[in-house]
């Protein structure tokens, strides 16, 4: 009896023989009133305990490598997108694809300057109308609905009207010079709608050359100067994975830039009448148009919040498009 205590209360033993030799017969009744279990129970009581020990940890063990195993799944890395090969001719034939897809344009937009590139107003609200295949006109308006500007192009002509300037501008598009500080601006706005309506195609006059570069393509664009040398006057960089035009560089006949424009967020706009953008049925359009002036003079961001295409224009949306 008194080595089952001292096994299982270590220390405290000798204190509990004290106790009962002090305490007599009395503390032995008590302690003999409890007897302690066989051995045999005990051990098999250890036994169970270790096995059911080792029954929790290899539980604990499976779990953990199961989370270790998922986590390297979560985190592996991911299997990088296949890009997509293709020549100089495929891609001026996607360029021309896309042109064919739009007939006609209708969308509504947001745009907000920075640097004073347009000194009309830094943030409006836009529309614009577009008839294939060269018939654009471009609505400003401030946020409570003030018409701001109004900008016509149709084949070689383009008017202005600034009703709050009580001025009306026209000219041919080639040489905007009797619009002053207001004719960059609207330069650009045309050259950034260009990636959205397909129009940036390959003239028959113009030259391309092909550069890979990773995970783009970039497209250089070249067609004759006045002195009759070719220059390059673009750079079209498309995506591998889509193929889609991502950025477009505008450059000067000394070959500085003159406007980088940006494109991103494309959307799904509507079935192509003609070949679609993706080769799939799908008309694939950028939604948020980022255009950086070359000279330092500013950017304007513009968000298209709907786009229309290929549905009949009005007599109103038309009204001033024609300026014969």
């Amino acid at each position: 009896m008194w080595y089952w205590l001292r096994e299982e209360t270590g220390g405290r033993a000798s204190v509990l023989a004290q106790r009962a030799a002090s305490e007599g017969p009395r503390w032995t009744r008590a302690v003999e009133a409890h007897p302690p279990a066989p051995f045999a129970v005990i051990g098999g009581g250890k036994r169970e305990n270790a096995r059911s020990s080792s029954v929790s940890f290899s539980t604990v063990v499976a779990v953990l490598t199961l989370t270790l195993l998922s986590g390297c799944t979560l985190f592996a890395p991911r299997e990088e997108a296949r890009l997509k090969q293709a020549t100089v001719e495929e891609l001026t034939a996607l360029l021309s694809q896309r042109e064919a897809a739009i007939q006609t344009m209708k969308g509504l937009f947001s745009a907000k300057v920075r640097g004073g590139i347009i000194p009309i107003a830094s943030r409006m609200e836009g529309a614009l109308y577009y008839r294939r295949p060269n018939a654009m006109r471009l609505r400003g308006f401030t946020a409570v609905g003030s018409e701001l500007f109004e900008f016509v192009q149709a084949d070689d002509l383009f008017r202005l009207r600034l009703p709050t300037m009580g001025r009306v501008l026209s000219g041919n598009p080639s040489d905007m010079s009797e619009m002053g500080k207001l004719a960059r601006p609207f330069q650009l706005s045309v050259w950034a709608m260009g990636g959205v309506l397909g129009t940036g195609t390959i003239a028959k006059d113009e030259t391309v050359a092909l550069v890979e570069e990773g995970d783009r393509y970039r497209l250089e664009v070249f067609g004759p100067s006045p002195n009759g040398v070719q220059l390059m006057r673009r750079r079209l960089w498309f995506e591998r994975q889509t193929l889609l035009v991502v950025r477009e560089d505008r450059l000067t006949e000394s070959g500085a830039v003159e406007a980088t424009i940006q494109y991103e967020d494309f959307r799904m706009i509507g079935v192509a009448e003609a070949i679609s953008s993706a080769g799939d049925g799908r008309l694939l359009r950028p939604f948020k148009i980022a255009l950086e002036d070359g000279k330092g003079q500013g950017s304007v961001q513009v968000t298209f919040h709907e786009m229309i295409p290929n549905q009949p224009l009005t007599a109103t949306d038309l009204a001033q498009v024609s300026l014969r």
